[in-house]
């Protein structure tokens, strides 16, 4: 799974690699966590070009009976999303990517688990395969959500955990964005695990556990 991450890119490198306007700047995260705002890109079909914007983390689907139905789809399943009544509606038509600098896994060490921060070897961001939706509550203003799509984990993870996010090669971007229903095959056969080199681990101190500490600590080297 993929339940915490990072978001450390300047406006201008975000610009650049995902071909969007940064029109104000945003805030460096160190532990983003389920429920909040996070950034994404998405192809507005109107303007024709991608739109930089914030989406709340855990999807809602339109058809939900409210909110909390987010908290339990932050990710979704490569194996399974063109299936799942939750996803297969997003997967065809409303994907995008959820830009990232790293994220976090957890490994059972006996009784307690040691984090692990993961992150591009050569240091620049990237995207999750995402999927969004729009739930309209009685009365109040729309909830524009996301979810983040995994996969098996390559060889880098697979000694910490058997889940990663989905990371998009930058060349499938402009498939996974593509206007318009496209035929789940297309979309799928994107949703491999990174290739083993792409990715560094590193041991991160306990302080990283709690949702609340969102600053550098939490990219502490752990003493192991």
């Amino acid at each position: 799974m993929c339940g915490r991450y990072t978001f450390l890119s300047e406006p201008a490198e975000i610009a650049d690699l995902f071909e969007v306007e940064v029109p104000t700047a945003l805030s460096r995260r160190y532990n983003v966590a389920p429920t909040q705002d996070v950034p994404a890109v998405r192809f507005d079909a109107a303007a024709a070009h991608r739109e930089l914007t914030l989406l709340r983390w855990g999807l809602v689907p339109f058809w939900a009976k409210d909110l909390g139905h987010g908290s339990r789809m932050i990710n979704a399943r490569a194996e399974s999303v063109a299936d799942k009544p939750s996803f297969r509606a997003a997967l065809a038509k409303q994907r995008c990517l959820i830009l990232a600098t790293g994220f976090y896994e957890w490994k059972k060490t006996g009784a307690s688990k040691q984090p692990y921060y993961f992150r591009a070897a050569d240091g620049r961001p990237f995207a999750f395969a995402g999927l969004w939706d729009t739930w309209q509550p009685p009365g109040k203003p729309a909830v524009v959500s996301c979810t983040i799509i995994t996969t098996q984990a390559n060889q880098t993870l697979a000694p910490v955990h058997d889940r990663m996010p989905v990371i998009l090669s930058r060349q499938d971007y402009d498939t996974w964005l593509k206007p318009g229903v496209l035929a789940p095959e297309v979309l799928t056969r994107l949703l491999a695990p990174a290739p083993d080199t792409f990715l560094s681990a590193l041991a991160v101190d306990t302080w990283v556990n709690s949702p609340t500490h969102d600053d550098e600590r939490c990219l502490i080297p752990a003493k192991v």
